[in-house]
């Protein structure tokens, strides 16, 4: 093997491989990766170029930080110190309180505002206007906004909130086109300033398609901008000025996760869509970057170190955080996560898309919602309405998934829509298959509920929603002081998963010089961070 000199070295040095491990973890301090060229052996050394040292200098490797692991356009953009997020987390699971703590750790938080009712969400953003206030850590925080193809008309006024009360950072989730909300919030405060153009607003939109990622990467539809327009809802301005800018200027590949997920792997998804990204900026000749973010399988610093390698701008983790103390699920909920491992997740029905039979991953340890949801949509497929079905299996329906009477049901469903949107009953009162839809989407919908508030008597029905990364996180931390449930706040969770993926690029590094590393290098340990 032939080795290119940068110089002759003077110093301290390590060829053990054990020592070269120990030497490598502190990322804060430079070292020099040497070669003895009498024994041929590489190592690592603290010291200084010399002329007349023994040893061949092969690389310098600079401090590395965990800022510095990502996209710094990311951390400019944001105000933020590192390439983290916490996603919107739906039903309030990703609580004010998670966000507020990664907003004042540096990170950016997302509040899950999908499936809670608009006086809800309006009361979050106050708690989040008035905990972190003006100056930056008012830009470290954001709100989900999810399409709702049941519920357009709480999509639209979601969206209209999130432009008056000023929320500057939106997740933008489940969407499979573009809807005039999103389009909305994404292009409102378009400004000109000294000929570049300004936005208010920042549009993260979690994507696991390219034919999904595409119209986020594109200007947004004329059609859509005109009728906005008509509306009121933009300005002629706004609208002129959105045909030069990307709806989404940061795209989060959403691989392997949990809730709505197309269960792809990042290896293969993360690399196709950061081309789709390229190959659209060149085209279209955006003058400001156009991130990549990662997430789906993040539940490690290995597999977080990867995503970087891979080419991600920034991070973003959600199964894990949902464990934390800071999130939203009850304590049984919490305990259940702790112990799950990575088999122990499922695919089911989801209540917001039920219709479309579009399904979520939910945790299926512990718990026996995946497999009664499974049977709701196949009596909603198979019959036109619930007096359409026999009585036997209706009986059955309701003893064996549902846990109660289908009258009972509809009676408690038809005061929830009363008040949430009455619309929903003229619907069903037309089309008895809507009804029965509403029906099941009862099951769905406190199903997840009964996970936050810890029902006792519905424990085999919580709806918990968990990917793969939560069985893989769990195995990391088994043994440290993030194992118990009571212990693991999002902050450490972060700091841990950042810290250990810069130590495991520091591995990566010296071993692709040459130097040699014993088992369990590329392990990292959880310890209290600050």
């Amino acid at each position: 093997m032939s080795f290119f000199s940068l110089g002759r070295f003077h110093g301290e040095v390590a060829f053990d491989a054990e020592a070269i491990r120990a030497r490598g973890a502190d990322i804060r301090a430079p070292l020099f990766v040497v070669r003895d060229p009498t024994s041929g052996h590489v190592g690592v050394g603290a010291g200084s170029f010399d002329p007349g040292g023994a040893l061949d200098v092969l690389a310098v490797l600079p401090p590395l930080y965990p800022e510095w692991l990502g996209d710094r356009s990311f951390a400019e953009a944001h105000r933020v110190r590192f390439p983290y997020v916490t996603g919107a987390m739906a039903n309030g699971i990703a609580t004010t309180e998670l966000v507020i703590a990664m907003a004042r750790a540096g990170m950016l938080g997302f509040f899950g505002a999908a499936g809670l009712g608009f006086d809800r969400v309006a009361a979050a953003i106050d708690t989040l206007h008035a905990a972190l206030g003006p100056g930056d850590g008012a830009h470290r925080w954001g709100v989900n906004l999810i399409h709702s193809p049941s519920e357009p008309s709480l999509e639209n006024r979601v969206a209209d909130l999130l432009v008056e009360r000023g929320v500057t950072h939106v997740e933008a989730s489940a969407f499979m086109s573009l809807t005039p909300a999103i389009v909305r919030y994404a292009c409102a405060g378009l400004r000109q300033e000294q000929g570049r153009i300004v936005r208010r607003h920042h549009v993260f939109a979690k994507i696991s398609r390219p034919e999904v990622a595409l119209p986020f990467l594109s200007p947004a539809p004329a059609a859509i901008l005109e009728g906005l327009v008509r509306q009121g809802k933009l300005t002629a301005e706004e609208a002129r000025l959105a045909a030069f800018v990307p709806l989404a200027e940061d795209l989060t590949v959403e691989s392997d996760s949990g809730g709505h997920t197309d269960n792809r792997p990042l290896v293969s998804l993360l690399p196709l869509i950061v081309s789709l990204r390229d190959r659209v900026v060149g085209e279209r000749g955006y003058d400001r970057p156009v991130r990549v973010g990662a997430a789906g399988g993040l539940g490690t610093p290995l597999s977080v170190a990867g995503a970087f390698q891979l080419g991600a701008a920034y991070v973003l983790t959600g199964s894990v955080n949902q464990g934390a103390i800071e999130s939203g699920l009850s304590a049984d909920g919490k305990k259940m996560l702790a112990t799950a491992g990575i088999a122990d997740v499922a695919m089911a029905p989801a209540a917001d898309m039920f219709e479309l039979g579009v399904d979520v991953q939910v945790l299926k340890r512990g718990t026996m919602f995946a497999p009664r949801a499974q049977r709701l949509y196949e009596a909603y497929v198979r019959y036109p309405s619930i007096a359409a079905m026999p009585p036997e299996a209706r009986q059955k329906l309701e003893k064996e998934a549902l846990g109660a009477s289908l009258d009972a049901i509809w009676a408690e469903t038809q005061a929830f829509w009363s008040k949430r949107d009455p619309a929903e009953l003229d619907k069903a009162a037309a089309d008895p298959k809507h009804q029965m839809a509403l029906c099941f989407r009862w099951y769905l919908g406190l199903s997840s509920r009964w996970a936050i508030t810890g029902e006792p008597t519905r424990k085999l029905d919580y709806q918990i929603w968990c990917g793969p990364a939560m069985g893989a996180f769990n195995d990391w931390v088994k043994g440290s002081f993030l194992e118990p449930p009571e212990a693991r706040t999002a902050v450490q969770i972060a700091l841990n998963l950042l810290e250990g993926a810069a130590v495991l690029t520091r591995m990566h590094q010296l071993r692709s010089y040459g130097c040699p590393l014993p088992e369990g290098a590329f392990h990292f340990a959880p310890r209290p961070l600050e």
